[in-house]
């Protein structure tokens, strides 16, 4: 029986790991896949949600290392993830992504000599001033096996010198999920708690700090937001580093007063993804969204001045456009007259990547 760990850190990771572990269940008599849960991110109700929704085990494993600095946070999860190295004895490791559990894990595989595949490599943003990019460069350089998710993946690890001989364009895990929870997304409540009908919201999620951590950026945005609330309401779910500025700030008065500005909590997969699939627009600084925007057709504004995942301006519905004021107001604009929509769905995001992932490693497990 062979040992394959797959870890998870933060929220994006929970959906691109759950296709992975369901994936495994074929090859049940001869792997033993483990899930092993760092706590970069942790909230039990949005954690036990994530796993509900995604209809995934608890892990096996929780390292509980909490927040903290890049380094702090990056050290410990390397401390503790070594640990269950050598208890567990892993035949094969499996990292998601770009958070720094992804990296510290890569880290401590390589060191001690595990075979390793890191699962949406070869992505780059060439803006070094994001620690995901320096995350998922480190992480490429040192991986066994390179799982990408498009073109763009393939072309930058080649040009890394990467051998071509252990990249794999299997598609998107992230899609995986989306196929998966999309059918009971249809029978989500969300719409009728929040009062909301098909096509007449935007969907907000802003978490980075080049948007929130400014005054005079978060501001301005929460200024445009409620501009929108003259065409269309604005859905909010707020990420906990947000709304601590924006309390902190002192700019909550900007929203309590306005009816169709619903700042709400953070919501589980199942109901974000209704939400999703029913928005007129979506305004976000996230990754994995352009991605899930693609394929639910649905028009989306991402607020950086680069993304990891081109393929979703060039194929899908994302456009990109610096955050700055005036930008995002024409952009707002040119939505309103002339939205943009996929073109075509990209290569293998069809809902079966995870089958081919684990078919992959399944035979590699075979030569080891």
């Amino acid at each position: 029986m062979k040992k394959v760990i797959s870890v998870v850190g933060a929220r994006p990771n929970f959906m691109k790991v759950a296709p992975i572990h369901r994936a495994f269940q074929k090859y049940s008599d001869s792997i033993e896949h483990l899930i092993v849960h760092t706590g970069q991110h942790y909230d039990q109700k949005m954690s036990d949600a994530f796993f509900n929704d995604l209809e995934m085990p608890h892990p096996n494993y929780f390292l509980g290392v909490g927040s903290g600095t890049h380094a702090e946070q990056t050290a410990k999860v390397m401390i503790e993830f070594e640990k269950i190295c050598f208890e567990v004895k892993p035949d094969f490791v499996i990292v998601v992504g770009d958070v720094n559990s992804t990296l510290a894990c890569a880290l401590v595989s390589a060191k001690l000599g595990i075979k390793f595949a890191h699962i949406e490599a070869g992505l780059r943003s060439y803006d070094r001033e994001m620690p995901e990019e320096i995350n998922r460069i480190v992480t490429d350089s040192i991986a066994d096996y390179c799982f990408v998710t498009e073109q763009s993946g393939y072309d930058n690890l080649i040009g890394d010198g990467y051998d071509p001989k252990k990249i794999y364009f299997c598609g998107n895990t992230m899609i995986d999920s989306l196929h998966f929870a999309l059918p009971r997304a249809n029978q989500s409540k969300i719409h009728n708690l929040l009062s909301l009908e098909k096509n007449e919201y935007i969907l907000v999620t802003l978490h980075r700090p080049s948007n929130v951590d400014s005054k005079d950026q978060l501001s301005a945005l929460l200024d445009i937001l409620a501009d929108v609330t003259k065409f269309k309401k604005v859905v909010f779910p707020i990420h906990p580093r947000t709304m601590k500025n924006i309390e902190n700030f002192g700019l909550r008065e900007k929203l309590e007063s306005n009816e169709k500005f619903l700042l709400i909590d953070p919501l589980g997969y199942i109901d974000f993804l209704a939400l999703m699939k029913d928005a007129n627009l979506i305004l976000t600084d996230s990754g994995g969204i352009q991605e899930e925007t693609t394929v639910l057709n649905i028009p989306c504004i991402t607020l950086r001045t680069s993304t990891e995942r081109p393929v979703t301006c060039e194929l899908g519905s994302n456009l990109l456009i610096n955050p700055n004021p005036n930008e995002i107001k024409e952009s707002l604009d040119l939505h309103f007259k002339n939205p943009k929509y996929t073109k075509q769905i990209p290569p293998y995001w069809d809902g079966k990547t995870a089958e081919r992932i684990t078919e992959i490693i399944n035979n590699l497990l075979l030569n080891l």
